[in-house]
């Protein structure tokens, strides 16, 4: 009797910034398997990694797939991902040029690789040649192109292991005809896909009335629909494709994500050290202390209330935040912020038979212009008031048009803290 095995595939960095998609590809090689192999996807991931990375596409994500496979086909196995993959570089090899030409890797696997490796590609920058030396002992056989960048990618996707907080996206894709089209998908039709089925998120921004699951670039992807139920995510696409309004996809696939995880980032806190700036482009930035080091905390006019709430901080207050340490400058770009202890704001002297009392000079008391009276000096206090900001347990972050795939939204839960040095 022959023995399944369990074998892990992962694929990155096959697409142009205009053309392609490699939650196309790692479909395309999946069914081009079915049709010439006997085996069983368990599990497809959708691994989005550093958002800082040099050489990151879109959505910077890497694909993975879970198979169980006949133990007598593993040779087969790869001899066909050896000829998928060779075609995939001769495709690639017509992108148009461009600043980082796609450089592909296909990794198979007999075992995950460790979960560290995911946390440095999800949190930092990572050396081709550091990453390399961590692979090369397990039991693996890669495919890539000669620059190899897409091994980064690859390993990542192989190394991370959905939790507590992974979900679940249905990506849909175009005809091959459409390809280049305006996508049809209305507006109205999301709004009722929100209402119809409310287990689904983000599919649009109310704020700005505007869909989020079609994307707005020339790639073959028709929409993706985000989830913590797969079996929502069937019965939503089977609904969307069922209006006539909507245009109709080629294929679609489930995969479990890392998307609304807040991975890429740590929650801190600090005490505010200066008055926010604002630069012309309507960006703001204060200076904040935490563990020792001052760090400059950024949030750009996109920000929304993010960048609201920052202009309304005084020295002394103590905030949080979650935020990408910037590899340029180091400053911090603001995700989130939150105000944990705000300081009194000083508004007025106090007043005195109906008005401010006023300086009588360097060195002298306050006095009041109406009875004489005078009083040591000192300035009334009274603690602010941001009502007018949208926040969700002291917490706030931008419209959903202006969230990282990885940012978790604030309704699913506000970060947790602790002080550790950014």
């Amino acid at each position: 009797m022959s023995e399944n095995i369990k074998i892990y595939i992962g694929l990155d960095d096959t697409d142009h910034v205009d053309i392609g998609c490699t939650t196309e590809k790692l479909n395309h090689l999946l069914l081009y398997l079915e049709l010439n192999i006997n085996f069983e996807i368990v599990s497809r991931r959708l691994v989005r990694l550093w958002p800082f990375a040099s050489r990151r596409t879109r959505g910077n994500a890497a694909l993975s797939a879970v198979v169980l496979l006949d133990k007598n086909d593993e040779n087969k196995l790869y001899n066909l991902c050896n000829k998928w993959f060779n075609k995939l570089l001769s495709e690639i090899s017509n992108h148009p040029l461009c600043i980082h030409p796609a450089s592909p890797a296909l990794i198979i696997s007999k075992t995950q690789f460790p979960n560290e490796i995911y946390w440095e590609t999800v949190r930092g920058h990572v050396k081709l040649s550091s990453r390399l030396l961590q692979i090369k002992n397990y039991n693996c056989k890669i495919f890539s192109s000669n620059s190899q960048w897409g091994i980064i990618g690859a390993s990542a996707a192989l190394a991370w292991s959905p939790e507590q907080n992974s979900s679940y996206e249905l990506i849909s894709w175009r005809k091959k005809s459409m390809i280049g089209k305006k996508r049809l998908i209305n507006l109205e039709t999301v709004i009722e896909l929100d209402n119809k089925y409310p287990q689904t998120f983000l599919n649009r921004d109310p704020t700005k009335n505007r869909g989020l699951i079609a994307p707005r670039t020339p790639c073959p992807v028709l929409y993706g629909i985000r989830s913590s139920s797969p079996e929502i995510l069937e019965d939503s696409h089977k609904w969307l494709q069922s209006k006539q309004d909507v245009e109709k996809s080629s294929d679609y696939a489930i995969h479990c994500t890392n998307q609304l995880s807040d991975d890429h980032v740590t929650p801190y806190y600090g005490t505010v050290l200066s008055k926010p700036t604002t630069s012309k482009g309507a960006h703001s930035s204060i200076k904040v202390f935490v563990n020792g080091k001052i760090r400059t905390l950024l949030a750009f006019s996109q920000g929304d209330s993010v960048n609201r709430l920052l202009r309304l901080l005084e020295p002394g207050d103590i905030v949080s935040w979650t935020g990408l340490l910037s590899p340029s400058d180091s400053s911090i770009h603001l995700e989130k912020l939150s105000i944990l202890e705000p300081v009194p704001r000083i508004y007025t002297r106090p007043t005195c038979c109906g008005s401010s009392m006023k300086s009588a000079g360097i060195s002298q008391k306050l006095r009041c212009s109406g009875c004489g009276k005078n009083c040591e000096k000192y300035w009334l206090g009274k603690m602010p008031n941001f009502s007018e900001i949208y926040m969700i347990n002291n917490w706030t972050e931008p419209n959903p048009s202006n969230r990282r795939h990885l940012s978790k939204p604030l309704d699913l839960g506000v970060p947790i803290l602790n002080n550790l040095i950014p």
